[in-house]
């Protein structure tokens, strides 16, 4: 495989899944440890991603407020945000984690809705915070950075004195066979606290990221409320999920 294509997949993976491992990379492309540290040293140098310890991240998942960050597939969470905007009501209590969906969705909130909303994002508290009927609560503790969220036992024990009308979460990989999964151990916890906290789940996810999974469980799908896509509700693409109580927007 040449340089180019193994760019072109290693961006895509990045793009999609917000963060990638070396190991994982490496398996996917089928090339040595080396070539692939090689290849992201040049994709970093290129401006292109952002190198972590074991793998590399977006540069619009971590700064999107920066202009010069592209977001993947912005069209498409748009679309998924417009959608979520009809499970809203005034008065209800929201609590969201973070990602460029979620900060989408931030910014579209009509500016008559009257809701009270906790997150664990300080990218989305400031977006909401622009919504003069909103109340904007952080949940605050160790900042990830390389998510922007706020992880660890604080977060998930304030998170255990909580109970909201509706949860908003993003996704990394989402499958009937394994469910919601992610990469990074603290985020999983978080987010299963998210999930304990909510009356109803509802996922935002892209379409390319249905049918994909990652090394770390968050929850089976019966556990999810809605599925939010930017595809028809009908599409075929969609039919694996139409089962027990899952609602598809």
């Amino acid at each position: 495989m040449q340089k180019e294509e193994r760019h072109k997949l290693i961006m895509r993976e990045i793009n999609l899944h917000n963060k990638v491992l070396s190991a994982d990379l490496s398996a996917l492309l089928n090339v040595s440890d080396d070539t692939v540290r090689r290849d992201l040293k040049e994709l970093v140098e290129d401006g292109k991603i952002l190198k972590v310890h074991g793998g590399a991240i977006s540069k619009s998942f971590v700064a999107p407020f920066n202009t010069q960050n592209e977001v993947y597939a912005v069209e498409a969470k748009r679309q998924i945000a417009l959608k979520t905007l009809k499970l809203f009501r005034n008065d209800m209590v929201i609590l969201t984690e973070g990602g460029t969906t979620i900060l989408e969705l931030a910014k579209l909130i009509p500016n008559n809705l009257r809701a009270t909303f906790f997150t664990i994002s300080p990218q989305v508290a400031i977006t909401l915070s622009e919504h003069s009927n909103l109340n904007v609560i952080t949940i605050g503790g160790k900042l990830n950075k390389n998510a922007n969220l706020h992880v660890g036992a604080s977060v998930i024990n304030q998170l255990a004195e909580i109970q909201v009308d509706l949860c908003l979460l993003g996704a990394n990989a989402f499958s009937v066979a394994e469910g919601l999964t992610d990469l990074d151990w603290e985020i999983v916890q978080v987010k299963k606290a998210i999930i304990r906290s909510a009356k109803n789940v509802a996922l935002l996810i892209i379409a390319e990221k249905l049918n994909t999974a990652q090394r770390i469980r968050i929850c089976p799908v019966n556990q999810i409320g809605y599925l939010i896509t930017e595809m028809p509700p009908e599409s075929h693409h969609l039919a694996a999920y139409k089962t027990g109580d899952l609602k598809i927007l």
